[in-house]
């Protein structure tokens, strides 16, 4: 609940943060000079901004179950299956958070992921290439890696910064379009095809600029989580996972879902890196080493 109230706060406190730069800058006398109710805008801009991603998050695991195919694990079957369950339970106790579902899904790919709504309503599901890839050892330090993003509230708190940057990219592509299309093409008769063609275009750059901001912020909460995962299991675990990783062929989930595994596609290339969700394994083994005192 307090995550909601968060989200909800946030909201607001964009919106006015926008209006006092608007007055500043003195664009609000600008807007309503040429019959804009900037003030509409900005609340149109929130609701769509957040609204998209707030409704992302309260069916993220829905929608995972559903793209991944997911089995939650409700009477385990195997011995495989009850050490999961038992696993999971034991880190979310130590933690601090209620016990998430347990869930496998079917993939020759090792990668796990962790979503929910809510951090003590939360989903931890691992694939079948996982199980098969790796040992105990290091499949319980990928299970303390996804407890610690449900922990951490991470996936509240991607979706906040993904329906800021919405706002502002809504709110700013719609003024950069009615700046166009009234100012510069003297339009007069209400939003024409000046508006609209800027509007997408600025729309497109502002979503790319928006996107390094957001594909930031998923870069560093993987490094808190292998620190958690650490934490949970043991660094040594944590590093030989992520080893294990770095030494298969890694796919990424669909979709929405790239952000929420545990490895991404790995590149080398500076722009590329940009846009990544996940640092390359290669760092966050090396951040790993350098937190528990190894040698890199």
């Amino acid at each position: 609940m307090k995550r909601i109230l968060l989200f909800l706060g946030t909201n607001i406190a964009v919106l006015v943060v926008l209006s006092i730069v608007i007055k500043i800058l003195g664009v609000d006398e600008i807007l309503t000079a040429n019959g804009i109710n900037y003030w509409n805008l900005l609340i149109f801009a929130g609701v769509i901004g957040f609204g998209g991603s707030f409704i992302s998050l309260a069916m993220s695991k829905w929608m995972a179950k559903r793209a991944t195919g997911a089995q939650v694990i409700v009477q385990p079957r195997s011995g495989t299956e009850i050490w999961l369950v038992q696993t999971v339970q034991r880190q979310a106790s130590q933690a601090g958070i209620d016990m998430p579902e347990v869930a496998v899904f079917d993939s020759d790919s090792p990668n796990a992921f962790a979503t929910g709504m809510n951090k003590n309503k939360a989903l931890v599901a691992v694939s079948t290439g996982l199980l098969h890839t790796m040992n105990r050892n290091e499949v319980e330090a990928v299970l303390g890696h996804e407890i610690s993003h449900v922990a951490n509230g991470d996936m509240v708190t991607l979706s906040l910064i993904q329906g800021i940057v919405n706002t502002f990219v809504i709110f700013l592509s719609r003024i950069v379009g009615y700046f166009v299309d009234r100012v510069i093409l003297k339009n007069e008769e209400g939003p024409g095809m000046g508006f609209f063609l800027t509007n997408i275009v600025a729309q497109i750059v502002f979503g790319i600029l928006a996107s390094i901001i957001v594909m930031w912020f998923s870069r560093r909460r993987e490094y808190a989580a292998d620190a958690g995962g650490a934490s949970l299991a043991g660094a040594g675990n944590m590093i030989a996972a992520l080893e294990s990783l770095r030494r298969s062929s890694v796919q990424p989930l669909d979709g929405q879902m790239k952000a929420f595994g545990i490895a991404g596609k790995p590149s080398k290339n500076s722009l590329k890196l940009l846009f990544m969700t996940h640092p390359p394994l290669e760092d966050r083994i090396e951040a790993l080493k350098r937190a528990s005192g190894m040698s890199a």
